[in-house]
């Protein structure tokens, strides 16, 4: 049964939530019943892998916000990472169960731009931009430059999304990706993308989204090379570990993913877990940070 669960885990979906999203039409509403992330963090650089459930009321493209700590490197993922992983969970667990079981008897000046393009790419559905933002009047410039570039009809960015992003600038966030997708009113998985940033704590990006109401579910593969234990953001008692945590090898994390296996040295033994987060989108006033 614990297999069964897991395995579902990743692939179930939940009530419906927004994460931030710029819907180029007003009038439309945008769902995101399920976020999927995988992250790899060695102390100094993080690798995030990341995949989303997302559908609208109607037809319209969508400008998603990403707030990072530092430039990243985007390049395409590879979403079967997700069922990899959570496999090997299964696997790990149903032998420590086995075992155990056995032992127990069973800012810029005015005429400078407020910003730069450092990075676009088309990756499947996606329409990437990196922009190194500089204040808050100029990011929010810089948007409605860009909508207005795709042609969006009096382009404006929602008074609430401005003020979560003048907190990120006062907290030294000066990046963000950009990430156009278009969206029906079918529910789809779109592709997955992967972000390599320097970081010195583990980050997830949460509060850019409470300016939207409803309720959210965020699943979290989680890779380190020892379990955390500092949580200035998100406190500990919001994480639901999902399982105790399972060591993977080098040749099992380069299974699943290369990269992520460069990343942590090629260790012998790395932590592997999932955590959940979940609850009204609008409660969500920090960011998942962990040490």
């Amino acid at each position: 049964m614990k297999k069964l669960f897991l395995f579902l885990f990743f692939l179930s979906t939940s009530a419906y939530a927004d994460r931030g999203s710029i819907p180029f039409r007003p009038d439309i509403k945008i769902f995101e019943p399920k976020q999927r992330a995988m992250i790899a963090w060695n102390g100094q650089e993080e690798i995030l892998l990341l995949s989303t459930d997302m559908k609208a009321s109607d037809s319209t493209e969508v400008l998603e916000v990403l707030p990072l700590p530092a430039e990243p490197a985007v390049k395409k993922g590879d979403i079967e990472v997700f069922r990899k992983a959570t496999n090997l969970i299964n696997k790990k667990i149903i032998a420590q169960n086995l075992i155990m079981s056995k032992r127990n008897g069973g800012k810029e000046r005015e005429n400078q731009p407020a910003g730069e393009i450092t990075f676009y790419k088309k990756i499947g559905a996606h329409d990437i931009s990196v922009a190194h933002v500089l204040n808050k009047d100029g990011f929010v410039s810089w948007v409605e430059s860009y909508l207005d570039s795709l042609e969006v009809e009096n382009p404006s960015i929602p008074e609430g999304l401005r003020k979560v992003v003048g907190e990120y600038l006062k907290e030294k966030f000066t990046w963000f990706v950009f990430d156009v997708v278009s969206l029906d009113k079918e529910l789809k998985t779109n592709d997955a993308i992967q972000y390599r940033f320097k970081t010195n704590y583990l980050f997830y990006p949460v509060k850019i989204m409470n300016t939207e109401e409803g309720y959210t579910s965020m699943d979290f593969l989680i890779l380190t090379p020892e379990l955390l234990r500092d949580f200035p953001g998100i406190p500990l008692d919001k994480i639901e570990l999902q399982h105790q945590p399972i060591s993977v090898t080098s040749d099992e994390l380069r299974n699943l993913n290369e990269e992520m296996s460069e990343l942590l040295g090629h260790r012998e033994e790395t932590k592997l877990r999932i955590w959940k987060i979940d609850g009204m989108i609008s409660s969500f006033t920090d960011d998942l940070i962990a040490r």
